[in-house]
């Protein structure tokens, strides 16, 4: 599709009779809509369902280094991918910096979303946010693969106890394919983090916060006060790549919280 920024590429899911409201899944970085495929498959058997990836991220053309992208940026760009789709109200799911850009987007133009599903929302402190600038800030290629190097290790220690070394191994060939830009989606999510207590709080939309045992399970447990119409639900269970190893249950607890009155 046409963007703001260039082409934006999205994977489409899109049975032959849509029965419920489309539903836009919105990555964490530095990965692309591929984080969603193989739960998409399973959640569009009865609605629309649009995984794009953000401009810079996947086959998505980037935006113009500066000034600097931000959160803002990447809502009004998937804005632009569900206008070009020509859907109306759509439900929102964001993982990680996803958590944000949903919120974002229903910021922007609250009348078009029904409900948000989040995975992890994390309010982060002030010291957690300089150190979050600092683990992810931008590796210069050298020789040594130090960037590589890292990246492979963050993979390994951030992902879930199902997850093979063929998942992870996909999932750092993802990490590969924002070239240049692949830390560009962590520094506009910290940029973002002051703001994004507001954000949620102004919301009168349902919000569920999936809180898997990840990296950001504390912090997410901070955004209580801030839900009007929502809550955080613990799933300890699961952990990064729950969507590829546990799909099933997934998929029912999203159209639980999705199509069900649960709160």
């Amino acid at each position: 599709m046409d963007g703001r920024f260039g082409q934006i590429h999205l994977r489409l899911a899109q049975p032959e009779t849509a029965l419920k409201r489309p539903l836009v899944c919105l990555h964490m970085s530095p990965k692309s809509g591929w984080l969603y495929a193989r739960f998409m498959e399973h959640i569009g058997e009865d609605r629309i369902v649009v995984a794009p990836d953000y401009p810079g991220f996947g086959e998505s053309d980037p935006p113009p280094a500066e000034p600097p992208v931000r959160v803002e940026d990447y809502a009004a760009a998937m804005w632009d991918a569900v206008d070009a789709l020509g859907l109306g109200e759509v439900d929102l799911s964001g993982y990680h910096t996803g958590s944000m850009v949903a919120p974002e987007m229903a910021r922007q133009q609250p009348s078009r979303v029904g409900r948000l599903v989040l995975i992890s929302a994390p309010v982060i402190t002030d010291d957690e946010q300089a150190i979050f600038h600092k683990t992810y800030e931008a590796i210069p290629v050298d020789a040594a693969g130090t960037r590589f190097n890292r990246m492979w290790q963050a993979v390994q220690a951030h992902s879930g106890p199902d997850m093979t070394l063929e998942m992870m191994a996909a999932s750092f060939a993802e990490n590969l394919r924002a070239g240049e830009n692949y830390e560009w989606g962590h520094r506009a999510a910290f940029e973002y983090a002051p703001n994004y207590p507001d954000t949620l709080k102004a919301l009168s939309h349902r919000i569920a916060v999936i809180n898997p045992d990840d990296d950001l399970t504390l912090q997410t447990l901070r955004v209580v006060p801030y839900l009007n119409n929502g809550a955080v639900i613990p799933h300890p269970e699961w952990s990064h790549g729950f969507l590829d190893t546990d799909t099933e249950r997934a998929v029912a607890e999203y159209r639980r919280l999705l199509d069900t009155d649960w709160l």
